[in-house]
């Protein structure tokens, strides 16, 4: 079965580039370092590493707590982090700077993926969330390279799918020494997929170990006060296509009734940045983006965030977020930044791929879900004539936060037992 899956893979590459190529037109990155893809490099890299894959962004901010533990206990340990997308290699190279080695994860191909294990060699592979690799992952066993997924999750849907393919799933997961699961629903989907119980722990969810310095909540207080002038600061954090318009229909809505909103718009892609500032000039909305490094006058309706890697300190400049992805059918981002920070939560319907945690949010009232538009408005007023409510939500969300905190010692202590070994 995984040669039938290797052969497709073979056949669908051109489109892969196809795609590449049509995506850089907006976003020139996803044209750049494309032989990486490949596992063609163009220098040599330390060997015998400990090699970490976070797809994008999100997997990596939740990565890197870990990444400094380890790297406390281990100062003399070559890391090496792969990315899928640029915006992730961005936040890499961001964070992390020249203290580990990055490159794009090769394509799944088996020569792509002999290639890359050639060059880096590593003495342990540890992959973040949902990404299952046939050929990776069986590389991995066959050269008795211990793989750990770990923050591990898997949907319903996803589990479905794989169950529909046993004759590659089942020997694929047989490579896997120990998965790492965010909840217990999660281990009994991998187990479902063919699992044995013994390769499944739950540990609990990395992304409620963030923690954000105080120099960038101090920074986000400084934009509030100078750029921001002191208004009441709405963000619409990681959005999408689709979701722009919403939340300006409700601005119109709400201005009249706050003369001092302004609206944050923080796209999830840069790509869309021209779009999304087209779209406020269409809806004859006056705008000062981030990278004008202008401040908000009395008639500013929105300022736009067209820069990457700023969201914690945009969240602290702001009174209320509300978490994107969540009113378009894309499955929602995480909410807990802005519930470290201490602002108000607010998300929309569709929060498949951070249910768990909107579910119980939900339950320890730390967030409130808009169904939609009319709701999103009456939330807003809420949160800005009922202070003590905003402090409530804000009390509760931290609360929340913190008693779910641990995930990332406990994959620290599991994942030094076997370095230790190597």
């Amino acid at each position: 079965m995984r040669t039938f899956y290797s052969a497709v893979f073979y056949l669908i590459i051109p489109f892969i580039l196809l795609r590449l190529f049509w995506r850089g037109i907006k976003a020139p990155d996803y044209r750049l370092r494309w032989r990486e893809r490949f596992a063609f490099y163009d220098r040599k890299f330390p060997q015998n590493v400990i090699w970490f894959h976070a797809v994008s962004v999100g997997e990596a901010e939740a990565l890197f707590p870990l990444i400094r533990r380890l790297q406390q206990q281990f100062p003399q340990a070559k890391l090496l982090i792969t990315t899928t997308t640029p915006t992730g290699s961005a936040r890499v190279r961001a964070v992390l700077g020249q203290t580990v080695e990055h490159v794009y994860l090769p394509y799944d191909t088996p020569n792509a993926v002999r290639r890359f294990m050639w060059c880096f060699k590593p003495i342990l592979a540890v992959i973040m969330e949902t990404e299952i690799w046939p050929n990776l992952f069986t590389y991995c066993g066959d050269s008795n390279i211990p793989l750990y997924v770990v923050n591990a999750r898997l949907s319903e849907k996803s589990s479905r799918g794989y169950q529909k393919i046993p004759s590659l799933i089942h020997p694929v997961i047989a490579n896997v020494k120990q998965i790492a699961t965010q909840t217990q629903d999660d281990a009994e989907r991998f187990i479902a997929i063919g699992a044995k119980p013994e390769q499944v722990v739950t540990l609990g969810n990395i992304k409620f170990d963030l923690e954000i310095p105080e120099h960038i909540i101090d920074k986000g207080k400084r934009l509030k006060t100078t750029v921001f002038k002191d208004r009441f600061v709405w963000i619409a954090a990681s959005t999408h296509k689709g979701e722009e318009q919403i939340f300006l229909d409700v601005y119109k809505q709400l201005k009249p009734k706050i003369s001092e909103l302004l609206l944050v718009i923080v796209p999830r892609h840069p790509e869309r940045f021209a779009e999304v500032s087209a779209l406020c000039s269409q809806n004859t909305m006056v705008v000062v983006t981030r990278t004008s490094k202008q401040p908000c006058e009395l008639d500013t309706d929105i300022f736009l965030a067209d820069t990457m890697g700023e969201l914690k300190m945009l969240y602290a400049a702001a009174d209320v977020a509300f978490v994107g992805g969540s009113m378009v059918s894309v499955g929602g981002h995480n909410l807990l930044e802005a519930s470290v920070v201490g602002i108000p939560v607010l998300f929309g319907p569709y929060m498949a791929n951070f249910k768990e945690i909107a579910n119980k949010v939900l339950v320890h009232h730390a967030a409130i879900q808009c169904q939609d538009n009319a709701a999103l408005v009456k939330a807003i007023q809420t949160v800005y004539s009922d202070m003590g409510y905003r402090n409530l939500l804000i009390d509760n969300g931290k609360a929340f936060v913190h008693n779910n905190r641990g995930a990332v010692e406990k994959l620290c202590n599991m994942l030094a037992a076997e370095i230790r070994h190597r």
